[in-house]
């Protein structure tokens, strides 16, 4: 019976844990200090219940209060904190874990890149149940203006960083009404898609996953053989991409409201 009970009680959990952790994450989502009454609102607790956790909070330095202003912001201790798990995180290996379940929801190829020096390297790609005409080595560089994968670089990174790229991967480089026109597409529909940009037959669409912080975005892609790729099939490949590279970058720590 002790067994049975111990398993009940760790299912259960600590209850005070949880509810503090409401106050730290009133704190984060206000993007500032914050006035008692306004943590009491966003935490959804009396005044008085929302003091008692900030004073605990307090004490182990999760939580400071301005000596001037009175107002409660994240401390000493939770930035440690953020700091080590920063630290400690593989972007691109948490990142990983996500796609083989994307390939097998989908049925298509799969791909991941960073950015490299020279624009958008695959760093893992992991084929699907359809036979495409390539062959994809880790490591490669994508084109930015031809591939989906680059032209999501191409519309969230600075033109510092992407002009050089393109300039260096044809003799002219589109019109600046053009790559205005695709980036203004990849922003308002949150991914890319190319046809035969790459590799003719095969119609790709990726998605940016973002971490916390000021890190670089990571990309995410599937690869289909142009004949599959009909707008029902589009919809639905896109709704699972973006399912999937919304998990990843609140995985990695990206909060909705960024960027």
């Amino acid at each position: 019976m002790a067994d049975i009970d111990g398993a009940a009680d760790a299912r259960q959990g600590i209850q005070s844990v949880e509810i503090a952790m409401t106050v730290l994450l009133a704190l984060e989502e206000g993007r500032g200090p914050m006035s008692l009454t306004q943590l009491a609102a966003a935490s959804g607790m009396s005044v008085s219940k929302a003091h008692r956790y900030l004073v605990s909070l307090g004490r182990i330095g999760l939580v400071a209060q301005s000596r001037s202003s009175g107002h409660y912001d994240l401390g000493p201790s939770m930035r440690r904190l953020g700091m080590e798990a920063l630290r400690r995180m593989d972007e691109v290996g948490l990142a990983s874990e996500h796609l083989p379940g994307l390939r097998d929801r989908t049925g298509h190829a799969v791909n991941l890149a960073v950015w490299g020096d020279h624009g958008p390297v695959v760093v893992r790609w992991d084929y699907g149940s359809y036979a495409l005409p390539i062959t994809v080595r880790v490591g490669a560089t994508m084109p930015l203006f031809a591939s989906s994968i680059g032209r999501v670089y191409l519309a969230h990174l600075p033109e510092t960083l992407t002009g050089p790229v393109l300039d260096a991967e044809a003799p002219r480089r589109p019109a600046a009404a053009e790559l205005s026109r695709i980036t203004k597409a990849v922003l308002r529909d949150g991914v890319a898609v190319t046809s035969g940009g790459v590799v003719p037959g095969v119609s790709s669409v990726a998605a940016p996953v973002f971490a916390a912080g000021e890190s670089l975005p990571l990309a995410v892609a599937l690869a289909l053989p142009a004949r599959e790729a009909t707008d029902a099939v589009l919809a639905d490949v896109t709704a699972a991409l973006l399912e999937t590279t919304a998990a990843m970058s609140a995985e990695l720590g990206h909060s909705a409201g960024q960027r």
